[in-house]
């Protein structure tokens, strides 16, 4: 069995782009963006450029500081714990950023078993503006396929967790979709809906995963 989840908005309710934005004052010009790719008004890979290229000169410092305020949101912790001492396969596929999804795991002392997720690049102790990874014009689904792959699952004992329109792909193809929260045009790719970790945890246990 193995369990996929999204990240901002969904294991976390921080917003990665946003608090990197607090940093150099472009945090409301993020929002809107954010807001309008997880709507599908927009496409995530050009809805990521944009965000990332306001960040061109933040020093890495402060990018290191937006990335220690990265949090889970409660109940996440326990229920990765969970599913890790019941033998699931945890993964995070996220087209947020590797150093805040371990900022917050690290913070409350859990782990996963695989982390897909994009970086920022540096140059001169500032970030350069653009951005690096998987999941810029990759998608979930072909992420959800490799982790399968690498944890020896079928595709059909996958559990898909997320909030926003980069996450419908995976969510269209595995076994269980789960809309954590999910915006308007997502929630009718998901087989069933929460909106707390408590309920996650109560779900996962009601469908055998647990």
């Amino acid at each position: 069995m193995l369990v996929a989840f999204d990240f901002d908005g969904t294991l976390s309710d921080s917003e990665m782009t946003v608090l990197l934005g607090e940093q150099n004052g472009t945090a409301e010009d993020m929002a809107s963006i954010t807001e309008r790719a997880m709507n599908d008004e927009i496409e995530y890979a050009e809805s990521l450029r944009q965000r990332c290229a306001l960040l061109e000169d933040l020093p890495e410092e402060k990018a290191q500081a937006a990335f220690d305020a990265v949090e889970l949101r409660p109940g996440a912790a326990e229920v990765i714990e969970a599913l890790r001492e019941a033998g699931v396969y945890v993964a995070i596929l996220t087209g947020g950023f590797e150093r805040g999804v371990e900022a917050a795991l690290e913070a409350e002392r859990v782990e996963v078993d695989a982390i897909v997720a994009n970086r920022l690049p540096v140059a001169e102790g500032a970030l350069t503006g653009e951005v690096e990874g998987p999941l810029i014009e990759g998608t979930k689904d072909d992420a959800l396929e490799v982790a399968t792959a690498v944890a020896g699952e079928d595709r059909g004992d996958t559990v898909a967790v997320g909030d926003g329109a980069n996450d419908l792909p995976m969510l269209e193809v595995a076994g269980l979709a789960v809309g954590f929260n999910p915006k308007p045009a997502v929630e009718p790719a998901c087989d069933v809906t929460v909106s707390t970790m408590a309920e996650l945890l109560d779900l996962l246990e009601a469908e055998g995963v647990l």
